[in-house]
């Protein structure tokens, strides 16, 4: 069988190994795609670190990976029957970004045009082998055609960049102060999808100051260190919070600066369950809470197509770094240096 390059959780402790593994042989409904970029999450992170979050899901040997895009080299023979509302037919040399989450749909969520939450829903590069290889066989309703030139460092990021966009349009923000707390990856997304459809002022907070600079970068109005005592001060009343952190601290920071009637998008996963004061800062401000998880299939690719190609969002500031996919392990180190200024970083195969 013809060999690839990919980076495998072999064992079950932390690490990851380049490997030499078989090329996907593709099922009926699936496509062959052979990959051009792949960004890492920090999901992918919990996978090579092998904490308790990932011992209790992966299952080694897996390849991992979830954030790419490439061509199309091989479609499934059922695949041309496949219809689907809103996406778009797939054929060999098509260039696409693949979609993590891979619904069943068969479930009341995926019948009600909600497959981004399936009851039964897996995921690519964890759930099933995924992108850190040279090659890749995903579902056909997981591949999402670019119809018009896109680079691949950007076509890799279209997954979390997702995220950003999904919790951003739920967010209503034209002509409102946006409070976005936390600039990792899809903060800074975020910072500038707000700023692409026309939020009015789009304040970035997070403690670390490389990544308040990534912030600027991506021409945020103003940036906060969390830790300054006057965060209140200048949050205060805000229209909208968006919460990309996950951070107790952050919660309810947001929720005490926001206005009354405001709306707070929870997107970050906190480690454990936040003490929120429900009745003051919730019920008497009454304020819309609306959780977002993952990508609107497929409304919210549709957005990122045109936001994208229409020159209004540049999120290309937020990659700062790129390795050749068997430099893995540099990679991951760069990512979890201190003193470096990292944001996106972007595999190479």
């Amino acid at each position: 069988m013809p060999k690839m390059k990919a980076i495998m959780k072999k064992e079950p402790s932390p690490g990851a190994t380049v490997v030499d593994a078989e090329i996907p042989t593709i099922r009926s409904d699936e496509v062959l795609i052979k990959v051009k970029a792949a960004s890492i999450c920090g999901t992918d992170l919990h996978i090579y670190n092998w904490d308790s979050w990932a011992q209790s899901y992966i299952k080694p040997p897996r390849i991992f990976g979830h954030e790419f895009c490439g061509e199309v080299v091989e479609v499934g023979k059922d695949v041309k029957n496949f219809h689907i509302p809103r996406v778009r037919a797939i054929r060999t040399g098509d260039f696409v970004s693949a979609e993590s989450h891979i619904p069943c749909g068969k479930c009341p969520q995926c019948l009600s045009d909600n497959m981004h939450i399936c009851e039964n829903i897996r995921m690519i590069g964890g759930d099933v082998n995924g992108g850190y290889a040279e090659y890749v066989a995903i579902p056909a309703i997981c591949a999402w055609k670019h119809n018009k030139p896109i680079k691949a460092e950007i076509a890799s990021i279209f997954e979390p960049m997702g995220n950003s966009v999904h919790v951003v349009m739920a967010a209503n923000v034209e002509g409102k102060s946006v409070a976005i707390f936390g600039c990792g990856p899809t903060g800074l997304f975020a910072i500038g999808v707000a700023k692409a459809v026309g939020a009015r002022k789009v304040i970035a907070i997070d403690v670390n100051k490389l990544r308040l600079e990534l912030a600027q970068d991506m021409k945020a109005d103003e940036i906060i260190n969390g830790k300054d005592y006057d965060l209140l001060d200048r949050i205060r009343n805000v229209d909208v919070v968006l919460e990309m952190s996950g951070s107790s601290m952050a919660i309810t920071n947001g929720l005490v600066g926001l206005k009354k009637g405001g709306t707070f998008i929870a997107f970050g996963l906190p480690s454990e369950p936040p003490r929120i004061d429900i009745a003051n800062l919730v019920i008497m401000k009454e304020i819309k809470i609306k959780g977002i998880f993952g990508r609107l299939m497929f409304k919210t690719w549709e957005d990122m197509d045109k936001l994208i190609e229409s020159g209004r969002l540049d999120p290309s500031p937020a990659i700062t770094h790129h390795f050749p996919l068997t430099q893995f392990d540099e990679a991951i180190k760069t990512i979890k240096a201190t003193d470096i200024k990292c944001g996106k970083v972007v595999l190479i195969p």
